[in-house]
């Protein structure tokens, strides 16, 4: 089975169904979905502007994910489940829209950029923890990080404009 073939039948499940037909469901999952994504960015961007030596320069980095971090992957594990249920409502459109593309495709890259952070400079964190300025890969993830969550933000926005 393919995804084209999986969609339609994703679709007639009944909770994209309920989401679909119901003229309240769908703003209020969208809400709180935004509120989510608000969450998460704010959340990411914390810890990213402090890589970049801006805000907190002097709260330990590691004191600082630990503070933050947790709020984060709530966030985004909610995040999943309501772009999931609105994704069902309409999910062969959704699927074909670019702008949802898009963010999905930066979302993996954000994910990926996630993985190489804690697996290179994380792994020595131990050594710059506290500095004011931490090294330069740090700083080139933290940027990435930051441009590839604007551009899931203004993407998950066009995907608004785009699917009706």
């Amino acid at each position: 089975m393919t995804l084209d073939q999986l969609w339609p039948l994703l679709e007639k499940a009944p909770f994209a169904a309920a989401v679909r037909s119901s003229g309240l469901l769908f703003p209020w999952i969208e809400s709180v979905h935004v509120l989510a994504v608000v969450l998460v960015v704010g959340t990411v961007s914390i810890v990213d502007l402090r890589l970049l030596g801006l805000p907190n320069r002097e709260k330990a980095v590691r004191k600082l994910t630990a503070e933050v971090l947790p709020y984060t992957w709530a966030a985004f594990a909610l995040a999943v489940v309501t772009g999931f249920l609105m994704f069902s409502s309409s999910a062969a459109t959704y699927a074909a829209d670019f702008p949802f593309r898009m963010k999905m495709l930066l979302m993996v890259l954000a994910g990926l950029n996630m993985v190489a952070f804690h697996l290179l400079p994380y792994r020595t964190v131990h050594l710059w923890d506290v500095l004011t300025h931490p090294p330069a890969g740090a700083k080139v993830m933290a940027a990435m990080s930051l441009t590839l969550w604007i551009g899931i933000v203004c993407f998950g926005r066009w995907i608004g404009f785009t699917t009706n």
